[in-house]
């Protein structure tokens, strides 16, 4: 094997990676073994030591510490009561609207992704709150399948990311700086979704029938004014509180992103104790929850860690720049190419192995290519979005056919996230006629991290 050219390696560590997952090994296991096996072929036995070295410098990674402490924070949200208030208060406010209540499924998933970062933990909650009233009211099933799924996925671009923590580090981009470069996408994205329902509903208005009176009896405190604007206030302190601690902290440079996820997590745990919802039954389900995630997301990162290094030691990241700076296809045709790569390996893969195989590869390209990097790194994130909807590996639509009922099929969440996975392609299509709404906030944010 040393004394075969790069060229052959690459195509080799890439198919014996391809073959072995669809044959189905877990990735991370896949990546470690291919990375250590030709680490130790192409460099000697000494090379096993990296295995190592890999697994300490993720330990000892200060930015990766955000994601247990994120995970924490989401967990610790999602057990108290702050999703269930909120989605009362919501649907009062919007539920006269034709779709009112996909809007306030909608809503209530833009709050709950800047207050999680997780997608499977905003799928599942907005899920079981919302979906039984839609079924109850009558709602069109692959509106409700497609809107708690998108809505779900905002997880991923609305701060805090644990997809962002990861690709930070990975593409050497700061990772606050990507944080308040995908606020403009995810409310962009949010508002194209409740416009989308809004036209949706008025041309076919049996879709989503509006609150009745009756409906409205359940919530004796929206009898009055005075009663709906304490209630919208007491429902607000909690999200806004998280929003204010993780954000507001990176974006005046008060704290790193790392920093901010401790801060989130204390307040998360606070705001538990005000609403009388911490015990040691729940930190206990919260730390499982978080400890469970974080060494699925470690363990991969370790894994891709070795597969990368092995593979840029023998001289794969050239060949693959080379091959693509080659290609007869200008620099928008080879952006074009690099995001249809990411698309496809989005149908098949994890997004933590996309992230820690691809943008490597992909990252010094885009600069070759004059791109901005905050700008490309983001518009990459957007785009990885999609892999949660697009079969056979999507993942919102796994987490939330494990939760609805037998009536709503598989063929109607298919059905249901087809128009917002358009809408996705057109809020990229802006982002990229109108790259201010990725690079504004971060270029008027003080923060270095």
């Amino acid at each position: 094997m040393p004394t075969l050219s790069p060229e052959m390696n690459t195509l080799l560590m890439f198919g014996s990676l391809f073959v072995l997952l669809f044959l189905g090994f877990p990735l991370a296991f896949v990546l470690t073994g291919i990375g250590l096996l030709f680490g130790v072929a192409l460099f000697g036995l000494n090379y096993a030591g990296a295995f190592i070295l890999a697994f300490l410098s993720t330990m000892k990674n200060y930015i990766l510490l955000a994601i247990p402490l994120f995970v924490f924070m989401g967990a610790i949200m999602q057990y108290s009561d702050v999703s269930d208030r909120l989605f009362g208060t919501v649907y009062v406010l919007f539920g006269k609207l034709r779709g009112g209540l996909a809007i306030t499924s909608n809503i209530l998933s833009t709050i709950f992704a800047a207050c999680t970062g997780v997608v499977g933990a905003s799928v599942v909650t907005v899920g079981l709150l919302s979906m039984p009233p839609m079924l109850k009211r009558n709602y069109d099933k692959k509106l409700i399948a497609g809107i708690i799924c998108a809505g779900g996925c905002l997880g991923v671009l609305i701060p805090p990311s644990i997809m962002v923590i990861v690709y930070g580090p990975a593409a050497g981009v700061s990772v606050g700086k990507l944080f308040m470069g995908l606020i403009g996408p995810g409310l962009l994205l949010s508002a194209l979704y409740t416009l989308y329902i809004v036209v949706l509903t008025t041309i076919f208005p049996e879709a989503g029938p509006p609150i009745s009176k009756e409906d409205l009896a359940d919530f004796p405190w929206a009898k009055t004014r005075r009663g709906v604007a304490l209630r919208v206030l007491s429902s607000l302190i909690a999200p806004l509180v998280i929003i204010l601690a993780v954000l507001g902290t990176i974006f005046f440079g008060v704290a790193s992103p790392t920093e901010a996820a401790g801060v989130g997590a204390a307040a998360a745990i606070v705001l538990a104790f005000a609403y009388k919802k911490l015990n040691m039954k729940m930190l206990i389900d919260a730390s499982d929850s978080a400890l469970k995630t974080t060494c699925m997301i470690l363990t991969m990162t370790v894994g891709a860690v070795l597969f990368v290094s092995t593979f840029m030691s023998m001289g794969g990241g050239g060949v693959v720049e080379r091959f693509i700076m080659g290609l007869p296809f200008g620099k928008w045709g080879i952006f074009f190419l690099m995001f249809a790569v990411v698309t496809v390996l989005g149908m098949f893969l994890d997004w933590i192995g996309i992230v820690l195989l691809i943008v490597p590869l992909f990252t010094p390209i885009a600069a070759n290519l004059g791109f901005d990097p905050v700008w490309f790194s983001i518009m990459m994130i957007l785009f990885l979005q999609l892999s949660y909807l697009t079969p056979p590996f999507a993942l919102a639509i796994f987490y939330f056919k494990g939760i609805c009922p037998p009536e709503i099929t598989t063929m109607d969440i298919y059905k249901g996230v087809v128009p917002f996975i358009a809408i996705q392609v057109f809020a990229f299509t802006l982002c990229i006629l109108f790259p201010g709404i990725i690079l504004w906030l971060p270029s008027i944010s003080v923060t270095g991290w």
